[in-house]
Parts: structure tokens; sequence; C-alpha cells
């Protein structure tokens, strides 16, 4: 608590004492609980004040300065109540504490509502008479942390907070999180009154009416889980507070505080499985001021530190020392400017590689109390860069510290006040939210298995930020899509075909905090695939209303599927057959299967064996398109031809059709008498002839039974021809005489 915080609070027992005496109408047990209260509100022991005044409350909801006093102190425990509770005392009594614009400033930061905050802030300036008074400095900072909080709530970071949970967490603060190599072992402190072990005793109680801190260790269960802790009382935990603050050295070594000396950094090995009794560190490090954490450099060499040492009101800056292998500390040298601010820095913590250091400050553009900021070293400068703020949901408007990254780098624990944990401070997980994979299949809406190739899929979302985010992909012939996209947001996915949007539908992606995600996603689509599906060998045939008789344009639809199946030996198909939904579903599931008889049979005449088709009504089940107007209906009175191909089997290759080239070979023939003749062979085919006059020019046309044709133009020896099969393939020669 700051010293303007403190001074209040004391302000605040003077003010409440006098009005409790002078309040003849509270009962007897009233006044006593009240008392009570208020001499333990004085000795800022909170938690314990908080069950009096609740008495008092009880008896008389309305008394307006058990309400503020109660309000301040749920401030650590249960922000939203310290609000409902001030505000409500200031409502019944707008004068309860000359400082309740004080007050209702805190509670207004605290609960995220910074304008408001910032408001009382500038009314409770305005009370303050002397122009040189101290606390105008202070409510200056607040003011300007209510300013920062606001820039940086409104520009969230894609992160991921997570509580570690009941079992590490508890009604009481659990802070300072150190985790071993394997990343299996947390040891952390705790103020909680849990003791286990084989050295079990009743925790002190300090003077603020908690108890002392003390060094617990737990183990990961899986990722989400942690064993029950257990206390690592003995050597390691003393009378006073403890506090773990690393492992180190292949973690058989750990630096911890201890509050002797008004607190200083201590060191303990393991052997054999037990941590010896703590050393001081030398005097380089420790003094009789507070030295509250510090950070050792993976070789062992660099020494990083918080002390109070330094600073003339009593401060924490950032330090380091030097040693030489197998020496003791160097003189400590400050970070500089750039680091310390005239506010509080502490809880320094280096990236494996050296390169970019985290720590706590009260300075620079905090959210309010302490924030998580980190610096980047300039190896050409040879100094460390400007601090920067990690930024909402890392910090928030209370204290965020202890910053510590996971071994392997991918994520962070944080020690942190804030709304929805389980008491004051907790432990948490710091997990930037990654990308995911969502891959599917597009199908249509109107038989849930008809899949649409060729739809664009555009994903539309924002990030933290409110900045618009968006991912695109185009189903393939097979109907399938793939995208990566950032997780944790809900998309509006925009359904487009030919242009033109089908729908937009919405899909919720949950967070993700690594990058080998994948989540399937099949999207059904309120879109008619008429012939994007359609084998173009084997395309649909159409029905009229009530009928099963092959049209003549079937039939030759029919014709085109049988040569294919001929030149695709190995392929065996089924034959669907649908309706509209003109009559009963029973008289269509028959009027079906005759439709699809009715083509069956047809192939079978043009020479496709019986045992490679198989046929199947659907009747008026999987309708093409809305059976609501006579054009729709039409499109599901129709046979549909599928492949049927066995588990992992592919579609038979497909033999090339044969084709049929006319073409005219250049002869020297006998000279043509002059005339016209016409004739016809014995395969059907017409031949039409015209000689000139002088005989040195012939022309030939001839059409075939099947649709083919030629055209021959002879003069003086040369020859120009042209020639089309019954495909339609076309050939073309030109010779001329030597």
């Amino acid at each position: 608590m700051d010293n303007l915080s403190r001074k209040l609070l004391h302000a605040a027992c003077v003010v409440a004492l006098t009005g409790a005496a002078s309040n003849s109408a509270l009962a007897q047990s009233t006044r006593k609980d009240l008392k009570t209260g208020n001499k333990l509100y004085d000795l800022e022991n909170y938690r314990a004040s908080i069950p009096y005044y609740e008495r008092v409350l009880a008896k008389d909801p309305n008394n307006a300065q058990a309400l503020f006093r109660a309000g301040v102190a749920y401030l650590s425990f249960d922000k939203e109540k310290a609000s409902d509770y001030i505000y409500k005392a200031q409502k019944l009594k707008p004068k309860v504490s000359r400082d309740i614009e004080y007050w209702l400033g805190q509670v207004d930061h605290l609960n995220y509502n910074f304008d408001e905050a910032i408001t009382h802030y500038q009314a409770y300036n305005a009370t303050l008479k002397k122009k040189n008074d101290t606390r105008r400095e202070e409510v200056a900072q607040l003011i300007q942390h209510s300013k920062n909080a606001k820039v940086l709530f409104n520009q969230p970071k894609d992160i991921f907070v997570k509580n570690l949970g009941p079992t590490v967490n508890t009604q009481y603060s659990e802070h300072s999180p150190v985790i071993s190599s394997d990343d299996k072992t947390l040891i952390y402190t705790s103020r909680g009154e849990q003791v286990t072990g084989s050295d079990v005793k009743k925790k002190g109680i300090a003077a603020d009416g908690e108890y002392f801190e003390d060094i617990f260790e737990t183990h990961r269960i899986d990722a989400d889980n942690w064993e029950k802790p257990r206390s690592l009382s003995g050597v390691l935990n003393a009378k006073g507070h403890d506090a773990s603050i690393q492992l180190f050295d292949n973690d058989t070594k750990l630096l911890l505080y201890r509050n002797d000396n008004n607190g200083d950094i201590f060191m303990s090995e393991k052997t054999g499985g037990d941590w010896t009794a703590p050393k001081s560190l030398n005097d380089n490090i420790n003094s009789k001021y507070y030295e509250g954490d510090a950070y050792i450099t993976p070789d062992g060499l660099t020494l990083y530190f918080s002390t109070a040492k330094y600073s003339e009101d009593g401060t924490l800056d950032l330090y380091y020392s030097t040693r030489t292998a197998g020496g003791d500390w160097g003189p400590a040298k400050s970070l500089g400017g750039t680091i310390n601010t005239k506010y509080d820095e502490d809880s320094p913590y280096l990236s494996r590689d050296g390169k970019t250091l985290y720590f706590a400050s009260r300075g620079h553009n905090t959210m309010g109390n302490y924030d998580i900021f980190k610096s980047q070293w300039d190896s050409i400068g040879r100094k460390w860069g400007r601090p920067e703020n990690l930024g909402y949901p890392v910090n928030t408007p209370d204290a965020d510290s202890y910053y510590r990254l996971a071994p392997d780098g991918s994520y962070a624990y944080l020690s942190s006040y804030r709304i929805g944990g389980y008491g004051e401070k907790d432990i948490y997980t710091i997990n930037y939210i990654k990308n995911v994979t969502i891959k599917g299949m597009v199908f249509s809406k109107q038989d849930s298995t008809s899949i649409i190739p060729g739809v664009e899929l555009v994903f539309s979302g924002k990030s933290a930020d409110g900045t618009a985010i968006s991912f695109r992909d185009i189903t393939k012939p097979d109907g399938s899509y793939s995208v990566s996209l950032l997780s944790g947001r809900t998309y509006q996915v925009a359904v487009n075909k030919d242009g033109k949007n089908i729908e937009t539908q919405e899909f919720a992606v949950p967070i993700s905090t690594n990058d080998s995600t994948s989540i399937t996603k099949n999207i059904y689509a309120n879109y008619v695939n008429l012939i994007a599906d359609e084998n173009p060998n084997m395309r649909k045939i159409y029905f009229d209303t009530d009928k099963y008789t092959l049209r003549p344009e079937s039939i030759k639809t029919l014709n085109n599927t049988a040569s294919y199946l001929k030149r695709t030996p190995g392929l065996n198909i089924s034959i669907e057959g649908h309706c509209d939904s003109r009559n009963t579903d029973e008289y269509n599931m028959v009027l079906g299967q005759n439709r699809a008889d009715a083509a069956k049979n047809y192939l079978v005449k043009q020479g496709i064996a019986d045992a490679r088709m198989t046929t199947v009504s659907y009747g008026e089940r999987r309708p093409a398109a809305p059976n609501d107007t006579p054009e729709n209906m039409q499109l599901n009175r129709r046979d549909e031809f599928r492949p049927v191909l066995k588990e992992g089997e592919t579609m038979p290759v497909t033999q090339p059709e044969p084709t049929t080239t006319i073409i005219a070979v250049p002869v020297k023939p006998a000279r043509p008498l002059p005339g016209k003749s016409k004739v016809k062979l014995a395969d059907g085919t017409k031949v039409k002839t015209k000689v000139d006059d002088d005989s040195d020019k012939v022309k030939v046309k001839t059409k075939g039974a099947n649709g083919e044709k030629s055209k021959t133009k002879a003069k003086d020896g040369d020859l120009d021809s042209k020639a089309k099969d019954a495909s339609g393939e076309k050939a073309k020669i030109k010779a001329k005489t030597e």
C-alpha cells in the first residue's frame, strides 16, 4: 500500500473512532463490534476487521461508517464488493470520510471505470488546501495511471490468462512462482494456512494479522492440474516471511527471500533430496535496507536484484553484480535511469538468451500499482532499451509482478491481484493465443451429401484490439478447404459461389495456445449444386410428372453414359431415382424405383452388364431444390448416376474414345469425265462428285451414316481436303504436285 493510502487509512480511522464513540443510538454489541473492527483496521489487519463490520451491518445495514470501512478493507479481496460498499456509504452520508473521493477513485480504477476514477481523483485533489501538499504529487500519479490504463485496456493483446486453480491458489496471497527446468515442479510462496509434510507446525501470524509467507512445492499432474502442495517447512521456512525467488544450476540451488535485516536474499543447495540451511549473499548484495527479489543468469556470473539501499525515499531500484567463476559477488551497479524511475522497480528476470529483461515497476506507463515491463538489450550501444509495457491483459489496474517464463519460453507465470481470482494475489499462466487449422468440406444443405467445389469461404473476425482480420480459402474439386486462423474468437463465415454470397454463418473458434491444433468444421450451404459435382460423362436425366418413361433427350444422355461405361470397364455405378413432393412418400418411393429401373434397363440394352449397376429410390427425400415452383419440382424428378467405389479404391482409368478420321490421300487418278454424279455405298455413305468441263477440276463430298463428312478439291494434281469424323474431330490436308 502506498504512503498516501496509509495516511488516509489512519485519518479515516480517527474519524471513525470519534463517530463510533458519539453514536449513543448503537446497541452495546454493535458498538463493541465496531470498536474491535476499528482496532484491526488501524493495524491494517483488513481481513480480520471485515467480520466485525459485517456483524454491524447485519444489525444496521445503513451504517455508513461501517460500510465505508468495510469497503476499504475489501479492496484486496473483493474489488466489486468494495465498490458497492463505498458507493453505498457515500450515498447514505456524502461526507462519511473527508477522503471519500480518493477511495471512490480507487474502487473505480480497480473496477476498470477509468473516466470515473479520474473525476474522483480530481475532486479529491481540489480538497487539498495547501499547494505544497505532498499528496498532490501522488494524486497526479494516480490520475496518470487511470489515463494509462484506459489506453492499454482499449488496446488488448491476444493473450490468454489462466488461473492455476484452487489447488495452488487460495483465499490468501500466492506469488513468486518458480518452475523447475522440466516444467513439472512448481515452488511458490503462500500466506495460506495449510501446512503439510513431516514438520507440521502452526504458521505464525504477522503484524497485519495474516499468516507469514512460506515456501510451498507442488508437482504437475497434467497440463491443467497440480498435486496437493506441501510446505517446505524446516530449514527453508523460518519464523518470519520466506519467499521463493529462483531455481538454478540444474535445479540444485534455490534463491529465496527472508525478512532478516529488513529483507535479504539467501541461497540454499539441494543435497540428497533435502535443502541445506539458507546462506545470506554477501554485503555487496544485502544491506540493512530491503532487498526483495533477484535473478542469476544461466552462467551463474551475473546477479540482478532489487534494493532500497541506494534510494533516498526507500523505493526499490534494479541493480546487478558480477563475479568471476568460483568468486563472490562484486560491487553492485545500477541498471540506469532508462530502467529505474523514482518509483519502485522489482522482480527482475531475463530471457534465456539474456537479450530481454522483464521486471515489475510502479513507474513508467503503468496501469496502476506494479505492471510487467520488458526491455531489449542494445548490443551496439551496450545498454538496455526503453521499457515496454506488456499491456492488457498481462497487466491490470492492480498489482502484477513476478513474471517468469516457462522453460521452453512458450508461456509465462505471473502473480497478480485481479478480478475473478480466489482471494488476494493468485498465480496465473500467460499464454499467447495461437493460430489453429480449420478444415472440412462444404456440402449442399439440401441433401447433406453433395459436395460443392469452387466455394469461396471468408472467415472475418477481430483481433483483441478490435482490428479487423480475415482468412480465405476456396474449396477444392472434392469440396475440401483448409484455413489457418487466429483462435479464441467468433468468426463470420461468408459462403460465396460464382461471385455471389450464398449465406453467412457464425463459427466460434476456441482458444488454442499451441500451433498444432486442428479443428474439423464441415459447412452446409443453402446451395443447389446442379452441375459442378456431376461427372460430365454421367449427366442426370429428368422425367415428366408422375412418369418414368425416358424422354428423347434422356436417351441421348444415356447413350453417352453407355459409351463412357464401355470405355471404363472397371467402373460400377449406382442409379438413384428421385421425385418431387406431389404425391405420398410411399408412392414416390415406388415411382423413384421405376425411374431408376428405366435407366438401368436401357443401359443393359446398350451392352452394359447388369452386374455393374445397382438401383436405389430416394423418393422425395433428397430434393435438389425446394418443391416450391414448377421449375424446382422439375429439378427433383430425376435420375442421378454415382460411381460405386470400394474403400481405398480410386476411379478406374477411362480408355480414350476411338476416333475415325477420313483423310484423302493424293494419287494421280485417270482423268475423270465431266459432269455430276451421286452414289450411296454399302455402309450408307453418300458420295457426290462434280467434274468441270475441262476435266481439270474435281470436287468430291462424302457424308457417312454416323455423321462423318469430308470435302475434297483436286485441280491439276493439287489436293485440298477437309474431313470431320462422328465425334466432331477435324482433319485438313493440302498437297501440291511436285
